[in-house]
C-alpha cells in the first residue's frame, strides 16, 4: 500500500529526502518550531506577553515542556481577537469571522498573512493528491466565493498538481449541483457528509466521482457507507478548523485515521476536565499549537473535539502518527432524565441507515423529570407510515433512547420533510439543541 504523501513532503521540508524520516527527527524541529513560536507571540502579541510572564521559550527542551505554558481558549478568541494578533493590520491578507450557530454572544476573528494561507494552499496540494491527479475535475463544495476563503485556497491548491479545482459552494439546490457534476464530469468532491449524501441518494447513484472527501463536520460511519454503495467510490475524511489554517490532517489510503499537518501544527490530547496529557492511545481532547503562523499564533488552543492518538502504525507504512477519526465533543454528551447519555453521533449511526434520508435536526426539552426529544427528519420521498415506522424503530436502537422509553422518562416526535432540500446551516457543526423548561 502506498504510503501517505504527507511523509514525502514533511521529509522535504525537513531537507531529507534520502531515506525514511524519524520521529526523532520531527521531534527535534517541533522543538526548534515550539520555541521560536513562543518568543514570537511573547513578544508581538498583547495577551501571550501578559499571559507568558515569567515564561519563556528557554523552558522547552522537549515538546512536553509545552505544558507549562497556559491554554488558549475559544472563549478569549471571541473576547478581543486584536490582541492576539502578532503582525500590523496591513500585513493580514485574510480575516475570517466564525460564528457558528451554538455561539453566542462576540464572533471569533481569525486573522491570516499571506505566507499563512500559502502554507495552508501547499497542505491542500499534498493532502488532495491521494484523491485527485493531473487533468482530473474536484468540486468543491464548500464556501469559495471570497478570496482566502476554503473553497477558493483548495481550488488553488490543486491547480499546482495539474488538477481542476471548482469551487462551487456548499450545496444549496441538489438538482442543480448534480446537473454541474454530469455537465463537467466531476471526477472527485470535497463537501459536508450531509451534502453530499443528499446529492448520492436524490441522483440514485447518477454522476458517481471516484473519490470524495468529508469535511467541516463529523462523518458518521453510517455515511460513508451509503457513499460506497451508491457511488462505489473511495471516501476519506478530512479534520480540520478555521484556526487551524482550515486544514490539519486527512486520512490516507488505508483509512486508518488522520495523518497530520505535523510541521506546522503541534497536537496533545489532554484529559478535559484536569488538561494534563493522557497516555498514548486514550481518548482526550485535541489541543494544538501553530508552528509557522505569523499573524495568529495560537498556543495550547483547545479544539473541544475528542479523540485520541492510535498506538498502533498505520497498514500504510509511514512513521507520522495517526489520530483516530474524530467523533464526538468535549460537553457534547446530552443526559437524560435517566442518568444516561446521548449525542449526535448516536443519532446519526442509527438514522442515516434509514432509505432515502437527507439530513435532520433534534431539539431535547425537559419539563420536569419527563424528556421530549423532537426531531425535524428530511427526506427524499415520504412513503407515509412506512418512513414513519423505520424512523421509530431506528431510534428504539439507541439505547440511551430505547431505556428512557422503557423506562417512561421520554418520549420523541418527529416531522417528516419530504420536498428533498438541503437544511441550510453553513459550515456549522451539528448538535442535539436543548431547551430546557421549567415546571
Amino acid at each position: 500500500m502506498e504510503i501517505t504523501p504527507l511523509e514525502k513532503w514533511i521529509a522535504g521540508r525537513l531537507a531529507d529526502t534520502t531515506r525514511q524520516i524519524t520521529n526523532e527527527q520531527i521531534e527535534s524541529y517541533k522543538v526548534q518550531k515550539l520555541r521560536e513560536t513562543i518568543q514570537w507571540a511573547r513578544t508581538r502579541s498583547p495577551i501571550y506577553k501578559q499571559r507568558f510572564a515569567g515564561l519563556t521559550e528557554k523552558e522547552l527542551v522537549h515538546p512536553r515542556d509545552l505544558g507549562r505554558f497556559p491554554f488558549t481558549t475559544a472563549d478569549e478568541l471571541r473576547q478581543n481577537p486584536m490582541r492576539f494578533l502578532c503582525v500590523s493590520q496591513s500585513e493580514v491578507e485574510r480575516v475570517v469571522t466564525l460564528q457558528t450557530s451554538a455561539t453566542t454572544g462576540d464572533p471569533k476573528r481569525i486573522y491570516f498573512t499571506e505566507e499563512d494561507q500559502l502554507a495552508t494552499i501547499d497542505f491542500f496540494r499534498v493532502g488532495m493528491s491521494t484523491l485527485a491527479g493531473p487533468g482530473e475535475r474536484v468540486l468543491i463544495l464548500l464556501p469559495g466565493e471570497r478570496p482566502g476563503s476554503v473553497g477558493d485556497l483548495l481550488a488553488r491548491a490543486l491547480d499546482r498538481p495539474g488538477a481542476v479545482g471548482i469551487a462551487h459552494g456548499p450545496v444549496r439546490d441538489a438538482g442543480q449541483t448534480l446537473e454541474v457534476m454530469e455537465r463537467k464530469r466531476i471526477d472527485a468532491l470535497v463537501g459536508i457528509p450531509t451534502h453530499v449524501l443528499s446529492l448520492a441518494r436524490l441522483g440514485n447513484g447518477k454522476a458517481a466521482p471516484r473519490s470524495v472527501l468529508l469535511s467541516t463536520d463529523n462523518a458518521p460511519d453510517a455515511i460513508r457507507d451509503e457513499l460506497r454503495r451508491l457511488w462505489g467510490c473511495e471516501v476519506y475524511d478530512h479534520y480540520g478548523m478555521t484556526e487551524m489554517g482550515f486544514g490539519g490532517g486527512v486520512e490516507c489510503r488505508a483509512h486508518f485515521g488522520y495523518h497530520m499537518r505535523e510541521l506546522d501544527l503541534y497536537f496533545e490530547i489532554v484529559d478535559p476536565q484536569t488538561g494534563e496529557p493522557v497516555e498514548e492511545g486514550r481518548l482526550g481532547e485535541i489541543v494544538f499549537t501553530t508552528l509557522n503562523r505569523r499573524a495568529m499564533p495560537l498556543i495550547r488552543y483547545r479544539t473541544g473535539d475528542l479523540s485520541r492518538f492510535l498506538p498502533e502504525r498505520c497498514p500504510c507504512g509511514t512513521v507520522l502518527k495517526s489520530l483516530e477519526r474524530v467523533k464526538g465533543r468535549v460537553g457534547g454528551q446530552i443526559r437524560l432524565a435517566t442518568g444516561r447519555e446521548l449525542c449526535m453521533a448516536d443519532l446519526d449511526e442509527a438514522l442515516f441507515p434509514v432509505e432515502g434520508l437527507l439530513d435532520f435536526s433534534a431539539v431535547l426539552s425537559r419539563a420536569g423529570k419527563q424528556d421530549l426529544l423532537h426531531l425535524e427528519v428530511y427526506v427524499k420521498d415520504d412513503h407515509g407510515e412506512r418512513t414513519g415506522k423505520a424512523v421509530r424503530c431506528a431510534l428504539q436502537t439507541v439505547p440511551a433512547i430505547r431505556t428512557a422509553c422503557e423506562e417512561e422518562k421520554l418520549n420523541f416526535t418527529f416531522d417528516i420533510r419530504a420536498n428533498g432540500a438541503v437544511p441550510s446551516r453553513g459550515t456549522a457543526k451539528r448538535t442535539i439543541v436543548e431547551e430546557w423548561v421549567n415546571g
